[in-house]
């Protein structure tokens, strides 16, 4: 997996940044809009650093550089409102080359002397359009038929417009035309102009989307009301944080389509469309939510928050109503419709786990086909309650139940990769651990800091599949603020400890022998100070365990703690050492987030609605494809927190950001899909359709436990947009 640009990528756009920041500045942007938005000496200047040429191939004189090399300067474009039109250009200059005959021109808009641009839609049945660029351009690219054809337009003037850019209504008919190229071959290259220029607009729009909140972010940390940052306050951070993930979604979702042109894919076309869609719907919500953290100061002109307002509908609206490209996903998706794709060039991006992760998948798959029996499936559940000792017993005696952990701990030592994979596998089989993970973490601390005792005693009963381990964090009154925690560890006189209090939401203690109990153990420090780790038998007099069962089919449980003595022995870590003790547990935490029954839930409703006779329809295609592109973007924000997490590099909140995004989606789209493929869809009828049923009592939970949302966005306010620290 790999989401690091190249050297050469990274020096690109490091010098096109630069040359941005200082020559499309918002002071220069502002400036050009003085007249007809189009800033000639920028144009120039983008010629001398190869702007126009990266697309073109090398014998008709570019640099024939790659897809993700130009999404990289759009994105920079997106960031800094560059004034003119870029990603018409880029695709034209592309045209230019692969049709040829038209040496002259190419020349001079390699040059920045001249600029061309591109028509959307087909001049043949629609002879007037408005042109991105139209007003300041030497020649336009267009479809007419089964003609691409080069118009010199007539008379194309600026007109005043939303932002001030440099579009034109051009009479496509008027001017003098040149057939460039006849027939499937040329159509299919202008074709795949289009679907390039909506992968640089969805670049383009997330840069300005990003822009406009890290500019409200800068606002809110500096601008007090009632006597305090409004960046504290969760109304201002918590709708930039899921923007935050929003932004950042549409710009992978473009990144996956370019590596997906580049594997020859067949879901690249319809990532396209998706990518373009969602984009156009994620910046023009950014630079709105952007706008209102500024207040009253965001409509001045004065303040340059506007401009990003302005332009994120600008610049994509010039092809249409962007609600069009997810009729286009759903038809790609599901109608068979299929389109010419540009070449990719190469791409650096690499989101495959690896040979050693498919070959621990096939083992899993192999397992789980030949020694796990239908009785045994029948059992499996998204919860604890899906555990199957067998089963568990099965993948400890091969090693798989704890893959990531190393050999001594029964573990194979595989990449972190694999380790993800294998997890993975064991959801699509239906087998989901909870179990197997908490008491790999578990295992683990005991490895780290657990006493002689414990490593003898408890440590290889986990390890061999034999027993589960619960989590004992949370209590009644602290929810997720685990170091509020108030369960009171007593030490006795011979050294013993003595346990009191309650631990609320102790899934699998039912089921479990040990509970990792985090106990306060010093009331007269700070609260994060004062804790210490234990491992207490679940068996041991004045334990009670009571069971809370959840609409979601679900079992956790209150557990209750009254006068519980164990051995010093059992202390994981120092006396009042318990944060540090805890952290052991995040060397297994690389992000996670709900793809996988995302996917499940998809693959359920399209089997509902082929049930139901709907699958045919706009609305059924077009709320499926939504559903795919939320899935596509938890996938890449996982991605992202895994890989920085393994390879150690610079982590902005990546894990919850996937976690909140995953979970938000899972919930909101668990509900559609529901409404969706009503009213079979309140049956809990064996199939598809109970999975859907379930999925939506399922999601309302995936917001909640393993942090809530709230504490998420919070994260993702401070560490993803350099926010305050947030308050109610």
């Amino acid at each position: 997996m790999n989401f690091d640009l190249t050297d050469e990528q990274e020096m690109m756009r490091d010098t096109f940044a630069r040359f941005l920041d200082e020559h499309s500045s918002t002071v220069r942007v502002r400036k050009a809009q003085e007249t007809d938005g189009f800033d000639a000496a920028l144009w120039s200047g983008l010629a001398e650093l190869g702007a126009f040429a990266m697309r073109v191939p090398e014998d008709a004189g570019g640099m024939d550089l790659g897809l993700f090399d130009a999404a990289l300067l759009m994105e920079e474009a997106g960031r800094t409102l560059v004034s003119g039109p870029l990603a018409e250009t880029l695709v034209s200059a592309r045209l230019l080359a692969q049709l040829g005959g038209q040496d002259d021109l190419l020349e001079a808009t390699i040059g920045g002397e001249s600029v061309v641009t591109i028509a959307m839609q087909d001049a043949a049945q629609h002879s007037k359009q408005w042109i991105a660029g139209g007003a300041v351009a030497k020649a336009v690219v267009a479809r007419r038929g089964r003609d691409v054809v080069l118009v010199t337009p007539a008379g194309a003037k600026a007109e005043a417009n939303l932002a001030t850019t440099p579009i034109a209504e051009i009479d496509l008919a008027a001017g003098e035309t040149i057939v460039l190229g006849s027939g499937e071959e040329a159509l299919a290259l202008f074709a795949a102009g289009l679907e390039e220029w909506k992968l640089y607009m969805a670049v383009a729009l997330s840069g300005i989307g990003r822009q406009a909140l890290q500019m409200a972010a800068v606002y809110a940390g500096e601008r007090k009301a009632f006597g305090q940052l409004i960046g504290t306050f969760q109304g201002i951070s918590h709708p930039l944080a899921d923007l935050l993930c929003d932004v950042d979604g549409a710009k992978f979702l473009a990144w996956k389509a370019i590596r997906g042109i580049y594997d020859g894919s067949d879901a690249a076309a319809a990532t396209i469309s998706l990518a373009y869609w969602y984009a156009c719907d994620a910046a023009a919500r950014s630079v709105a939510q952007g706008l209102h953290t500024f207040g009253g100061y965001g409509l001045s002109n004065e303040y340059d928050v506007h401009l990003y307002n302005l332009r994120a509908k600008a610049w994509p609206l010039v092809a249409g109503d962007p609600a069009l490209a997810l009729e286009e996903a759903g038809r790609r998706l599901y109608a068979g419709e299929t389109v010419a794709l540009p070449a990719s060039g190469e791409v650096p991006l690499d989101f495959d786990l690896g040979d050693e992760a498919r070959q621990v998948c096939a083992e899993i798959a192999e397992l789980f086909a030949t020694k796990v029996t239908q009785e045994q499936k029948a059992r499996f559940h998204y919860s604890w309650e899906g555990y199957v000792p067998e089963v568990h017993k099965m993948l400890a005696e091969h090693n798989l139940l704890f893959p990531g952990l190393p050999e001594h701990l029964s573990g194979r030592n595989i990449t972190p990769y694999a380790r993800i994979a294998a997890m993975g596998e064991m959801e699509r089989q239906g087998y989901n651990t909870p179990g197997a993970n908490v008491a790999a973490m578990v295992a683990m601390m005991i490895d780290k800091y657990g006493s002689d005792e414990l490593k003898a005693e408890v440590l290889p009963r986990i390890v061999g599949g034999d027993v589960l381990c619960s989590l004992g964090y949370s209590e009644p009154s602290c929810g997720s603020d685990v170091f509020a925690a108030q369960c009171k560890a007593t030490q006795l006189d011979d050294g013993s400890w003595r346990i009191d209090g309650t631990k609320m939401w102790t899934s699998g203690a039912n089921l479990s022998s040990y509970v990792l109990m985090l106990t306060r153990t010093n009331p007269d420090v700070a609260k994060h100070k004062g804790l210490t780790m234990f491992i207490v038998p679940l068996k041991t007099e004045g334990v009670t365990v009571q069971a809370v069962h959840t609409f979601q089919d679900e079992r956790t449980n209150i557990t209750f703690y009254d006068g519980v003595v164990i051995p010093d022995s059992w202390r994981l870590g120092e006396i009042d050492g318990g944060t540090k003790t805890m952290s052991a547990a995040l060397e297994l935490e690389h992000g996670g987030g709900f793809s996988k029954v995302m996917k499940a839930m998809i693959e359920a409703a399209e089997e509902v609605t082929r049930e139901l006779g709907i699958d045919g329809e706009v609305r059924t295609q077009c709320r499926l494809a939504r559903s795919v592109a939320h899935l596509w973007i938890s996938d890449m924000l996982t991605y992202r927190a895994q890989w920085s997490s393994i390879e150690k590099k610079p982590n902005h909140a990546f894990g919850p950001m996937s976690k909140m995004y995953s979970s938000e989606k899972f919930l909101s789209d668990s509900r559609d899909l529901l409404d969706l493929t009503a009213p079979l869809s309140l049956s809990k009828r064996e199939g598809a359709v109970a999975l859907l049923n379930q999925c939506y009592r399922h999601a309302a939970g995936t917001t909640i436990y393993g942090g809530t949302s709230e504490v998420h966005r919070s994260m993702v306010a401070e560490r993803g947009l350099g926010l305050p620290r947030t308050r109610g």
